[in-house]
């Protein structure tokens, strides 16, 4: 069972990345969750994603083993190759993923990735598969998908502190479902696309060190303007 942090403890304290999101998203529902154990509202597992998810692993694999691009690569014309590194399935691992000790703080930082790639200059590169379906053209623009270009940025920064060379373009494989089929025929269709993004993860390291601050704090901080849960709390108690 997961432990609450606390201040006193010597042991080092592990945060995900989602729950470094959370921080972002709202130090007050991060800061209850961390130190008192209440949790937010959990939302429906996305079962179709994992499922694609799972299958473009099984994909990229066949060329890993074979040291060569995968079509989509070549036709986008990135010039990489999908990493073939011993630790691969650990840092998948969503229960291990890639773990750092931050020691300025004593967090233990870590993430699970989708995949990685390695380019000429022998940097590897942090790609993220993300299935939808939409009729709109995709891209990295919407509100909401600043939580993707975080989230690679984070995995760029724990490769970093794990010694690694890593580049600052990271790619998203958008799997989009196709809706203009005649039929479903028992099986869905989609159209692949790969979007390249140029990361900048020098927020991480303050925002570890203010996570360290807040949690040590005996005051809860400030909620989110925007957190819609702390919002819906509060005009419900009025």
């Amino acid at each position: 069972m997961r432990q609450n942090y606390d201040p006193k403890s010597q042991k080092s304290y592990p945060l995900s990345r989602t729950r470094v999101e959370n921080f972002l998203k709202c130090p007050r529902c991060f800061y209850l969750q961390e130190k008192f154990g209440i949790t937010m509202p959990s939302i429906p597992a996305f079962t179709l994603n994992a499922a694609v998810d799972e299958l473009l692993k099984k994909e990229f694999d066949i060329h890993r083993v074979r040291g060569r691009a995968h079509p989509l690569m070549e036709k986008y014309g990135i010039e990489a190759v999908p990493v073939d590194h011993q630790d691969l399935p650990l840092w998948r691992n969503n229960f291990a993923g890639i773990r750092i000790l931050h020691r300025p703080t004593n967090l233990e930082l870590f993430g699970a990735i989708d995949d990685l790639w390695q380019n000429r200059k022998s940097e590897f590169c942090v790609v993220d598969y993300k299935a939808t379906s939409t009729s709109q053209e995709i891209s990295l623009d919407d509100e909401y998908k600043k939580w993707y270009k975080i989230q690679a940025e984070f995995y760029q920064w724990l490769l970093r502190q794990k010694g690694f060379k890593v580049s600052n373009t990271a790619y998203f494989i958008f799997c989009n479902g196709l809706r203009d089929k005649k039929a479903f025929d028992a099986k869905l269709e989609f159209d692949l696309s790969i979007i390249q993004y140029s990361g900048d993860d020098s927020w991480v390291e303050p925002t570890i060190l203010k996570i360290k601050k807040t949690l040590d704090s005996d005051q809860v901080p400030q909620a989110s303007p925007e957190c819609e849960l702390c919002n819906y709390v509060e005009k419900a108690q009025k």
